[in-house]
């Protein structure tokens, strides 16, 4: 989303719902619901999705992710970790923390908020 975007979407405000059901299409939905230089919020929905065999995010930001609706299973790497979450559970997993998702709820939405931020000048 380019800064012009940006400005756009401030100017002109549209309300919108998290727990609307996205476009129908295959796989995870994945949408920006806002931007900067160094922070991006997302809206992720899975059906059932997991990670594939061998896969494991390596992201150069933090990224705090928490689950509104359904559940999912998180495994961590480096120490070997699983976390299970359900509605209202959040986590910030540290920038190169190698992960994986195991699991969601594969008869409804599982539905996330992430928040990706810089390295820089963070607590986490």
């Amino acid at each position: 989303m380019t800064n012009c975007e940006i400005a756009a979407t401030l100017r002109e405000p549209s309300m919108e719902n998290l727990y609307n059901p996205p476009p129908r299409g295959e796989g995870e939905f994945v949408e920006t619901l806002a931007a900067t230089g160094t922070t991006r919020i997302e809206r992720i929905v899975s059906h059932g999705e997991t990670s594939p065999e061998g896969f494991w995010y390596d992201q150069d930001d933090h990224e705090f992710v928490a689950v509104l609706q359904g559940s999912a299973r998180l495994r961590f790497q480096t120490p070997d970790e699983e976390v299970t979450m359900g509605p209202g559970d959040h986590l910030t997993i540290a920038a190169h923390r190698r992960h994986r998702i195991e699991w969601t709820t594969p008869d409804g939405p599982t539905v996330w908020l992430a928040v990706f931020f810089a390295v820089e000048n963070s607590v986490v």
